[in-house]
């Protein structure tokens, strides 16, 4: 008996290669260093996978990550649902149009999903050490000058 691909399916890019896929309207990376064409299909997990995928195979990477939520009905490649190990992983067989892909959200270091807010805080901390910093310099600045 064959199982049906779950309602979401979702898949972690690059973001470099998502932006790819954007401009070409297809998207052929399967896994970190290895194509669709190397590996027969495209690597996905459900929701309750994905930190774990993302431990076992992208924590490393220094690269900007995006987790794609990905329907499978508006595919045009098939979805198979197939064993791995003691547990079972969607694949898709073939490659993944932009418009099946419902959201694309940038993931921290972490594996975790960034949100808008989350984003604003980041940069808030960065620009708040900047202009520390730069008050920290004139300081001595004016101090050496006195």
């Amino acid at each position: 008996m064959t199982q049906q691909p779950p309602e979401r399916i979702f898949h972690i890019a690059t973001a470099a290669e998502w932006r790819t896929a954007l401009d070409t309207g297809t998207y052929t990376t399967s896994t970190v260093g290895r194509s669709l064409a190397e590996e027969g299909f495209i690597h996905a997990s459900r929701r309750d996978q994905v930190q774990g995928v993302f431990d076992r195979y992208y924590r490393s990477l220094r690269e900007d990550l995006v987790l794609l939520t990905i329907d499978p009905a508006r595919l045009t490649s098939e979805v198979r649902v197939d064993p791995v190990g003691d547990d079972t992983y969607p694949h898709v067989y073939g490659p993944i149009e932009p418009r099946a892909v419902l959201e694309a959200v940038p993931l921290s270091r972490s594996g975790q999903p960034e949100t808008v807010m989350s984003l604003w805080l980041k940069g808030m901390a960065v620009r708040m050490g900047i202009a520390l910093l730069v008050m920290a310099i004139a300081s001595v600045v004016v101090l050496l000058l006195l």
